[in-house]
């Protein structure tokens, strides 16, 4: 079995999430990346997020909020993902820059529309009452 390694920013605010599209693709997913090798959760999170989003992330105010696995969207059955996800402060109003095409505000009603490790996200903040 392959496990992709991702890391992720919960960002939730007025009961939404923020989601990202990238170029030509019809689903959202959190934003975050894979961990370039010797990086920790929290550089990955700085380093992805300034690349996606154009914003700095306070790294001193990461914390981790939860990890997840699931199919892999777009991947052959058995190719896990493993979403590591941290909360975090940030400087900056995220923009949509490398590969991202769209930067959304979701809520649990557009689940059907995120990736399926975003779905258990989804459900797990929804439950808590954080995403509406």
């Amino acid at each position: 079995m392959h496990v992709i390694d991702k890391v992720a920013w919960l960002k939730v605010q007025d009961g939404r999430i923020l989601s990202t599209r990238s170029r030509g693709k019809d689903t959202y997913y959190l934003p975050g990346g894979k961990r370039e090798p010797g990086e920790s959760d929290v550089q990955t999170l700085v380093r992805e997020i300034a690349e996606e989003l154009a914003v700095d992330i306070a790294a001193e105010t990461a914390v981790h909020a939860g990890t997840y696995e699931a199919q892999a969207h777009g991947h052959a059955e058995g190719v896990l993902v493993r979403m590591t996800c941290y909360t975090a402060d940030h400087v900056g109003t995220p923009t949509a820059s490398s590969e991202i095409e769209e930067v959304r505000w979701l809520g649990y009603a557009d689940r059907d529309r995120v990736s399926p490790v975003d779905r258990i996200i989804f459900a797990d903040l929804h439950a808590s009452g954080r995403l509406r």
